[in-house]
């Protein structure tokens, strides 16, 4: 049986749908009402697809990107904080193409620390190496549930949840991307996302620099980015993981108040650190048991990021008490 579409979105297309130049962006109110419409799929297939390339041309606007980013946190379940910690949070969407995916040595480094690590993402990406793969290659189970995810971050204060598992209603926005052959929207909520219902700290990354100004105005506002906030940064191939040969700036945002944390190093004045020969799963994940034993060196600026990331949550974590 087929019923008319619970939502239109003919008045939101006509706005945003005018190309490039002449398109306006929607208050933060109806991108959120569109956006849960989208997730909800109350949307028709025709104006579903309008919509996504509709902003693929217009982009995104940072009080857009807020309301639609508050419709995919209504329609998630809020997975709590182990301990009464505060988690760090990473996305892992892109994978490495060119060099080593060293995500994962950033997470055994904090979780090791006693600090909950939260990677949620894509278990493959073609031509490229995943942080899930590299972890699977580490022996780290893929939690198949939310269950899953809050007792590996009990036992192990390292947990990865596939899209999938942690937003059903956005994954299914990210797979349209097999069938319209380009990205929507979804692609950048995905990084956004903040899991938990207590606070914690997210890692954004960012590829191209105008979303720079875009993601710092979308979280300029306090109960945006409450503290310990968001540590927001250019991505390495994507990740969420510093270069271990560039020191790229950090910003640190929270409660309407945003600094940089981490200033950006001169390339020239240390030599490069001796990397894994390639950036395969297998070899990565040795390197990574390498660095973790003692036998290799942290690269300085996974060092630096990490240290900067405990100094954080540390922070925050004398003042919340277990609950």
């Amino acid at each position: 049986m087929t019923s008319e579409p619970l939502f239109s979105c003919a008045a939101f297309i006509k706005e945003i749908g005018r190309g490039a130049r002449g398109a306006r962006s929607l208050s933060r109110d109806d991108a959120e009402r569109l956006y849960a419409a989208v997730l909800a799929g109350q949307v028709s297939e025709l104006e579903l697809g309008a919509v996504l390339m509709a902003y693929r041309i217009k982009g995104e606007s940072p009080q857009e990107l807020a309301g639609m980013l508050a419709a995919v946190h209504a329609h998630r379940e809020p997975l709590a904080v182990p301990d009464g910690t505060v988690p760090v949070v990473i996305p892992s969407y892109n994978g490495a193409r060119r060099q080593p995916n060293l995500l994962a040595l950033l997470a055994h480094l904090l979780a090791r620390e006693g600090v909950p690590v939260l990677i949620h993402g894509v278990l493959t990406d073609p031509d490229r190496t995943t942080t899930a793969q590299v972890l699977q290659a580490m022996g780290q189970p893929i939690a198949g549930s939310l269950d899953a995810v809050g007792a590996d971050l009990q036992a192990r204060r390292l947990a990865f949840a596939p899209i999938e598992v942690l937003a059903p209603t956005l994954a299914r926005q990210l797979a349209l991307r097999r069938v319209m052959g380009v990205r929507n929207s979804a692609h950048t909520l995905a990084k956004l996302i903040q899991p938990f219902a207590q606070p914690a700290l997210r890692l954004v990354n960012y590829t191209h620099p105008p979303y720079r100004d875009t993601l710092s105005a979308c979280f300029s506002e306090p109960a945006a980015a409450p503290w310990p906030g968001i540590l927001l940064a250019r991505g390495t191939e994507g990740e969420a993981v510093a270069d271990p040969v560039v020191q790229r700036p950090v910003l640190w945002v929270r409660e309407g108040e945003s600094s940089e944390c981490i200033p950006a190093g001169d390339p020239d004045a240390r030599e490069a650190p001796a990397l894994p020969a390639d950036r395969t799963a297998e070899v990565t994940a040795a390197w990574i048991h390498q660095v973790l034993a003692g036998e290799v060196p942290v690269p300085v600026t996974i060092a630096l990021q990490c240290a900067t990331i405990l100094r954080i949550v540390r922070e925050r974590s004398v003042s919340v008490s277990p609950s």
